[in-house]
């Protein structure tokens, strides 16, 4: 499975992106999907995840600012940033995984830049 992240850019601080993820083919079984982020310096944190079921999950630093969504039919998820924070910066990272054979498959990554 390939993934391909789009959306990242500069942005000023309270202002929204919308980042999207497309996978290169149908995702057959159960599954989650998510975004993930790493700021220079630091390790990569888990930014959202939703399950194929529909279940999310948040970092507790995005929680009410960021919403985490999927669309089954286009084998895509995608990651509403509102509110954003010069913290926020980061490169955004799509991420499968594949629960029956426990693999995960990542994006290439999109900056986000939250800056004034």
């Amino acid at each position: 499975v390939q993934l391909q992240a789009s959306g990242g850019g500069l942005v000023q601080p309270g202002g929204s992106l919308r980042l999207s993820c497309a996978a290169s083919r149908s995702i057959f079984g159960g599954n989650v999907m998510g975004w993930y982020r790493q700021a220079p310096g630091k390790q990569r944190e888990l930014v959202a995840t939703i399950a194929s079921g529909g279940s999310t999950k948040y970092a507790d630093s995005v929680k009410g600012r960021f919403t985490i969504s999927r669309d089954n039919a286009k084998n895509s998820v995608y990651l509403q940033m509102n509110s954003l924070k010069p913290e926020d910066t980061a490169v955004y990272y799509c991420n499968v995984h594949i629960l029956l054979v426990d693999s995960d498959y990542w994006g290439q990554g999109t900056q986000v830049t939250v800056s004034s």
